[in-house]
């Protein structure tokens, strides 16, 4: 298969994820109530690490989806394999957690086939129902099965786009880049640089979030903070760690990334 599958189990120690609301009472609730459940909010904000970190802490197995343009539906439930001259149906990750228990997270739903979604519409309603229409199957989804997909809704053209009547199918919750002290908080938990060095990178941070949507397809994510101060604690000079882990990564194009070496140097004074 072409997923890009990842699962973890219960035995995993709970990740490190620094709440910036009430995220986790929303998840927990919609864990309960069997309902799914969509996270939205721009690429290295902490969705994905969010997830990981609930599932450790429900103690529930974690089946994460990198959804891309090649990925459809029968990735996700199955399909029919040749193993040892027979061929045999093989459970894709969906019909898995389906199946066993478990939160499946579809990580940028939006970059996956459109048929991905239409299978996914009777598991968001009432029925909690998954059709294996290969096996003949109709599958009921235990009380202790979860759906919850991600996308970034700054990050789309109008191929990708979300439908209405998919997004008011799941509760939904809002992220964003946590407020400078929050993120200087986890910018230290995760790299161990100091207090200093963890602010400048914040305000680092902010200033080019500025620019994202006019000059920049996409801001500087916490995520690249954390590698950048992973960088400087390992002693990689400065410059050189703000070129690899901010920089470049951030554009292609060689105005763009004078202009943004420009700026740095004249927030460093």
């Amino acid at each position: 298969m072409s997923t890009a599958l990842k699962q973890s189990t219960p035995e995993v120690p709970v990740p490190f994820y620094q709440p910036t609301g009430n995220e986790e009472q929303l998840f927990e609730v919609a864990w309960q109530r069997h309902l799914p459940l969509l996270l939205k909010g721009p690429t290295g904000c902490g969705k994905t690490r969010f997830v990981s970190h609930m599932a450790a802490k429900l103690g529930m197995p974690l089946y994460t989806v990198s959804c891309h343009d090649d990925l459809t539906a029968a990735d996700l439930t199955g399909r029919y394999l040749i193993k040892g001259g027979e061929t045999v149906w093989v459970d894709g990750p969906l019909t898995r957690a389906v199946r066993n228990g478990g939160i499946c997270y579809l990580d940028e739903v939006v970059e996956a086939r459109k048929d991905v979604t239409v299978v996914l519409h009777p598991l968001t309603d009432d029925r909690r129902l998954l059709p294996l229409d290969r096996t003949g199957e109709l599958l009921e989804a235990p009380d202790n099965f979860m759906l919850v997909v991600s996308y970034n809704p700054g990050y789309q053209n109008l191929l990708k786009q979300l439908k209405p009547s998919t997004r008011q199918r799941f509760l939904a919750v809002e992220f964003n880049f946590p407020d400078p002290d929050t993120e200087a908080d986890i910018i230290m938990r995760e790299s161990g640089i100091d207090a200093e060095g963890a602010r400048i990178l914040v305000r680092i941070a902010g200033n080019i979030r500025n620019l994202a949507g006019i000059d920049l397809e996409e801001a500087a994510s916490t995520r690249l903070l954390v590698y950048c101060a992973t960088l400087l604690k390992t002693g990689v000079a400065f410059d050189d760690a703000i070129q690899a882990a901010i920089i470049e990564p951030l554009s292609d194009d060689r105005d763009i990334i004078t202009g943004l070496r420009e700026a740095i140097g004249i927030i460093r004074g």
